[in-house]
Formats: C-alpha cells, structure tokens, sequence
C-alpha cells in the first residue's frame, strides 16, 4: 500500500510543499528512509533530521518555513495528530467479514446479526443482543443479557459477564473482564459474608480498554465507563466507580469503589485512588500519586517521591519516624526565640 502526499493530504487535510511523492510506510525520523513518512512535532528533536532519509514529513507552519525545499512536506497544526491519523489511513482496523465459525456457541434468544463476524469457540449467552459488524475474536465469552452496540471489537478471551451493556465502536482488548463482581463484603462475627453484586458495568460508545483490564459490575448502582474513555492494561476498576467522559487512564492503577473521576482527566500509570472520592473534571495526575481525598479544583497532581537509593531512602525513613518530636522541639524553639525578642519587663511597660 502507498499513498502521494497529495492523496494523503485529500483525505485527511493539510497542505503539501515540494514534491509529491509516494510514500509506503511509516518510520521513527530516526530510522526513516526513502519511501516512508516521518513526523516532526517539536523543535528539540531537529537534530534527529540530520540522521533521517525519510521521504517526506510531517511538520508544523513554524517548522516547514526552515525544513522547505530539504523534504518533502505536509504541513499541518498538529503533526502528531495528523501522524496518528495517517498511520490509521495505512493500518486500518480489521472489518467483520460476516461469517460465524462452527465452533461458536449462540445463546437461546441471542441476536447476531448477518454483517457481524463471530470466531472460534466463542459463546453468546441467552437473550444477549449485538449491533453490527461487531467483531468477536476467539475464545470471547459474552454471558446472558449483555447489549454490545454497532462496530465493537473484542479481542480473543475478553469476559462480559451477564447483564452488561457495551456501547459502539468498543475496543476490548484480550483477556479484558468487564462485569466481575465488586468485592463487597460484610463481617458476620468470624467470617465474611458476600454482598450480591446486583448492579452492571455500563461502557460507553468509543471506549477502548486494555489488555487483562478489569472493571468490576456494581453493588446496586451501575459502574460506568463514559463515552470516549480510554483505559490502558491493567487497570482495576472498583464497584461503582465513575469515569467521566474522554478521560485516560494509564496502566496499573487502582481506583477503589464509588470513586468518581470527571470529564477529561488524565492518570499517570501506577497511580492509587482511595474510595468514595471525587475527582473534577480536567484534573490530571502524576504516576505512582496516591489520591487518598477528592479534588475539588482541577490542576496538576503528583505525590510520589523522588527517586534515591536505598541507603538514601532508610536514613530519610529514620528522620520520618521522628517529625513529629521535631515538630514538637521546633514549636519550642520559637517560643524561646519570642521570648528572647520580647522580655516579659519590656512586654509589662
């Protein structure tokens, strides 16, 4: 497959300078050679331009002023958008081809339609309705109840269970389970005793959520994932909690149950949400931040410490364990200093 700039530039917009040329594939600027497509979004990787042989790039207004008649270009306000876009032009997402492999097994009452394509040993449970061209890799089980909308993917081994609703243009990737049970529990004097999970987990249209990624059904209410989030693999999401609308959420981090992040937020991996709490729309937080209570303004947030060694680290721990008697001498410290400045004589005229 190869596309001239100017086929590239007529489907997706932009405008090319210097010649139209073809191009096959897309390359790191780097690594790239003749007959590839390369990006340049900022000027602090321009010396990266003196290795590339790239066919043609991606630049900014501000940078194909300088880069003109060296490449050939396609010049756009958002390189790295624009580069997202053509590398979909090249690589486009796989299409249902309307088949259902023998081995599949399609619940009483479940509704396939003819566009959708539905792999091996699949099952579909009882009354479970999908949209079309929906497209079930091997292996995917889809309990009973479950409402999946028009042009979802789901990749091989994914789990929804019963009662789940799936909205369109859903990614799933492997191994991903949507509608486990909450894990709620109340004590019984010597043992636990389990709370029903009787809620669902409600996914929103344009979702896409990573590889062995879980998010958990509620207790009563539901556990939603609204429309145009994107979560990364591993992730674990608690009965009940909210995900506000295009908001991402990278790798290993925990959000405990009844959390509710806003609109537009964004999460650095590792990062630990307690529950119960309220995060505002457009908030973003740091990797490895623990959110022990809700944030009420959005802004920039980060608690994790700095990296030191573990020399560094245990002596640091042994001051820690102490602030509290150092809070104690500085507050008497201060006191003998006020002292000083202001004699009790001097205080009495």
């Amino acid at each position: 497959m190869s596309y001239f700039l100017s086929e590239i530039v007529a489907r997706l917009g932009g405008e090319v300078r210097g010649d139209d040329v073809a191009v096959e594939r897309l390359a790191p600027l780097e690594s790239a050679q003749a007959g590839e497509i390369s990006f340049l979004a900022s000027a602090k990787y321009r010396r990266q331009l003196d290795a590339t042989r790239a066919g043609a790039l991606i630049v900014s207004p501000q940078l194909a002023e300088e880069l003109s008649g060296r490449f050939p270009l396609i010049v756009v306000a958002d390189p790295y958008l624009y580069f997202a876009r053509v590398a979909t032009l090249f690589h486009p997402s796989a299409r249902a081809n309307g088949s259902v492999h023998p081995s599949a097994v399609l619940g009483a009452a479940s509704r396939v339609p003819a566009s959708c394509q539905i792999g091996a040993h699949v099952v579909i449970g009882d009354g479970t309705v999908l949209g079309e061209r929906c497209l079930i890799h091997p292996g995917v089980v889809i309990g009973d109840g479950v409402e999946i909308g028009d042009d979802t993917t789901i990749y091989p081994n994914v789990t929804v269970y019963g009662g789940c609703r799936i909205g369109q243009r859903v990614t799933l990737h492997s191994g991903c389970v949507i509608g486990a049970d909450g894990f709620g529990l109340a004590w019984d004097r010597d043992h636990w005793f389990k709370i029903p999970q009787t809620g669902r987990a409600i996914i929103g249209d344009d979702v896409e959520i990573g590889a062995n990624t879980t998010v958990d059904r509620g207790a009563m209410a539901d556990t939603i994932v609204e429309n145009g989030a994107k979560i990364d693999n591993l992730v674990q999401i608690a009965h009940n909690v909210q995900i506000g609308e295009h908001s991402a959420i990278a790798g290993c981090v925990g959000i405990a149950g009844s959390t509710r992040i806003g609109a537009y937020c964004t999460v650095g991996g590792a990062a630990m949400f307690v529950g119960h709490i309220e995060v505002a729309d457009r908030s973003h937080i740091g990797g490895g931040t623990l959110v022990s209570k809700s944030i009420r303004k959005p802004d920039n947030y980060a608690s994790s410490y700095p990296l030191q060694t573990m020399k560094d680290w245990l002596a640091n721990a042994v001051h820690v364990r102490h602030l509290d008697d150092l809070v104690k001498r500085v507050k008497c410290l201060e006191r003998e200093i006020e002292t000083l400045k202001y004699p009790k004589d001097d205080q009495n005229e």
